[in-house]
């Protein structure tokens, strides 16, 4: 049965969200690209980095979550769990695990780079897996971020035998964040952004509790600055930063979302400018306007969203669940 064409009035309608679920998309992107400062600050293993990253962020994400169900009385704690969720808090683990792996075994420019190869599985598999179609201003934005990212970060890229473990990590790392993104687009079908970012981190949590202890000796940091890292790791990296992912995947798709991925590598670089002193060379300056580019070029057009959001999710109506 094919579904019901979207009128003007739901498409003007729908544009104030889209444009709001672009800044937040945006602004988590900038948000996250910041966590491996902290990541390398917190005096404690990388696996348990990873698991109070989750764990700290937990009351925070309750709290929203119940603020969800009494704003939208349709949406209620004891609702049943859905395979998409469960998909999204093992996904994110697995992500999680191997980033915080690769930022410790090899340089940040490697990490960073191989990790932003995450939009790549994102195109290839959202027809298949998500039955959401990729436009052609979406695989060219996605060419150009490529193009951008390689001038911005992979020439600093360097193979080093010592480093080509941390280097795969990185490289499963998109692979997981990848499947995370398709994961969360469609289990925001049916699940508020605070229940769906509070369940999924349940179960991420208790996967990276189970491999913290297993792996690593060091539970808790020894340091104030150790525990001041892990506390902004969740609070702004984790609760901040995936949280707006979480709102904005709800109104774009996911080959589109995936590709302000590149954002942080831009942030990180300006952050690097601004704060360290480190010099842009005009390869970078033109990687950073080239990922920009590619960011404009596949944007949602105002009679995208709401035909998406009908068509492609349609039990959802076109609105936020």
């Amino acid at each position: 049965m094919s579904a019901p064409t979207p009128t003007l009035g739901e498409n003007a309608s729908a544009a104030p969200r889209v444009a709001l679920a672009v800044v937040c998309l945006v602004a988590g992107a900038v948000v996250m690209g910041i966590s491996p400062v902290f990541v390398r600050s917190a005096d404690v293993g990388p696996f348990t980095s990873a698991f109070w990253r989750v764990a700290l962020a937990l009351p925070a994400l309750w709290l929203w979550a119940r603020l969800d169900q009494r704003k939208r009385g349709r949406i209620r704690t004891s609702a049943p769990w859905s395979w998409a969720v469960v998909l999204s808090g093992l996904f994110f683990a697995g992500d999680l695990l191997f980033w915080h792996l690769a930022i410790v075994h090899t340089t940040v420019a490697n990490a960073t780079f191989l990790a932003t190869m995450a939009p790549v599985w994102v195109v290839l598999a959202s027809g298949i897996v998500i039955r959401e179609p990729v436009g052609r201003e979406t695989i060219a934005g996605l060419a150009l971020c490529l193009a951008g990212a390689t001038l911005l970060i992979g020439m600093s890229y360097s193979v080093a035998p010592e480093r080509l473990d941390g280097d795969l990590y990185g490289l499963v790392t998109s692979i997981f964040f990848g499947a995370y993104f398709l994961a969360v687009r469609v289990a925001r079908r049916v699940a508020s952004p605070g229940l769906l970012m509070f369940r999924g981190g349940l179960i991420t949590a208790g996967v990276l509790f189970a491999v913290a202890v297993t792996l690593e000796n060091q539970l808790f940091a020894a340091s104030l600055g150790g525990l001041l890292a892990l506390l902004t790791l969740a609070l702004v990296t984790h609760v901040g930063g995936q949280g707006l992912l979480s709102f904005a995947l709800g109104h774009l798709t996911a080959a589109f979302s995936s590709l302000v991925i590149f954002l942080e590598a831009v942030t990180a670089a300006i952050a690097g400018w601004l704060l360290l002193g480190e010099a842009l060379s005009p390869y970078q300056a033109i990687g950073g306007a080239a990922i920009l580019a590619g960011i404009f070029v596949a944007r949602p057009r105002r009679s995208e969203p709401a035909a998406s959001l009908v068509k492609k999710w349609p039990h959802s109506n076109g609105r936020e669940c």
